[in-house]
């Protein structure tokens, strides 16, 4: 009779060993920045409708058009370095942790791994990615509002806003960005895991399929820009305010006065674009963090 081990069973979908944290967080880092390379004018449109009314009465055409006649096409890419580190930071973490965030909830057996527990996940790898990108998470607000010829660089902006608030300038909105992150990827891996059960249920495909990863992704885009909105105006308001001045104490104050004063329905301006950046950007994303899972051997989340 022979003695043998038996196997342990491990979330981290894989076909040989469990892909390291590195690994991970590695994969969806790269998946973050091929994708902000792609979708970083959208961004810029969206934070110029949310910090004006001028640029808000123009819509996503006008805006985009303003932008081009005034300063470029460039312009519509002011930014996109301090977005690139961004995006190696927070991303990576947020995508790469959600695996392993997902265990450490419990999420151990298909009967155990509920809905809530998969929002639980991705909001506190969220959390954990959002204290990592804050500081570049201003840096990109301050240079995608930035107008003229003169667009400071990441360096220039780095040094004012040292000199003018100190370190913590850089983690400026930290408890709006904190909890938009939850919000947002909770939202958007728990829509994300859920929806391709149900897109495998009613058509059939398989779970890794690109359909089912782009059906699901759209999904998960919707529902996170329905929850994210009221985060997003209040962050990109508390990233913006002049390096001179205080206009918000914090986010509960920053919420309170928008809401005062420009009425409820401000935290949802900018919708669509917001929408038509989350849209494909999830999509991309996943898609590409999927693609690269398969060449490391791992099974589709």
């Amino acid at each position: 009779m022979s003695l043998s081990k038996p196997q342990s069973t491990s979330m981290l979908a894989t076909s040989a060993a469990a892909p390291s944290l590195l690994n991970q967080v590695g994969m969806a880092g790269g998946a973050a920045v091929i994708t902000v390379s792609f979708i970083h004018p959208i961004d810029v449109i969206k934070t110029r409708i949310q910090i004006s009314p001028e640029y808000s009465k123009l819509g996503m055409g006008g805006t985009a058009g303003k932008i081009v006649s005034s300063d470029g096409v460039a312009a519509l890419w002011n930014g996109v370095n301090a977005a690139w580190l961004r995006e190696a930071s927070y991303t990576s973490l947020r995508l790469g942790l959600y695996e392993p965030c997902k265990v450490a909830f419990g999420c151990t057996t298909p009967e155990t791994t509920t809905f809530i527990k998969k929002f639980a996940a991705g909001s506190a790898a969220g959390a954990l990615g959002s204290l990592a990108g804050n500081p570049f998470d201003v840096l990109k607000t301050k240079m995608m509002t930035a107008e003229g010829a003169g667009t400071p660089s990441l360096g220039k902006t780095a040094v004012e806003l040292f000199k003018n608030q100190g370190i913590g300038g850089f983690y400026r909105g930290i408890d709006s960005n904190v909890m938009r992150a939850m919000v947002l990827n909770g939202t958007k891996m728990a829509c994300y895991d859920q929806a391709k059960g149900l897109v495998v249920q009613v058509t059939g495909f398989e779970r890794k399929s690109l359909l089912t990863t782009f059906f699901s992704a759209v999904t998960a885009g919707f529902f996170m820009t329905c929850t994210v909105a009221p985060f997003d105006m209040v962050r990109t308001r508390l990233m913006n305010q002049p390096a001179d001045a205080k206009i918000y104490s914090n986010a509960f104050d920053c919420a309170m006065k928008i809401a005062s004063q420009e009425g409820p329905l401000t935290f949802w301006r900018g919708f669509f674009p917001i929408w038509s950046r989350f849209a494909p950007t999830t999509t991309l994303q996943l898609v590409i963090f999927e693609s690269l899972r398969t060449l490391m051997g791992m099974e589709s989340l």
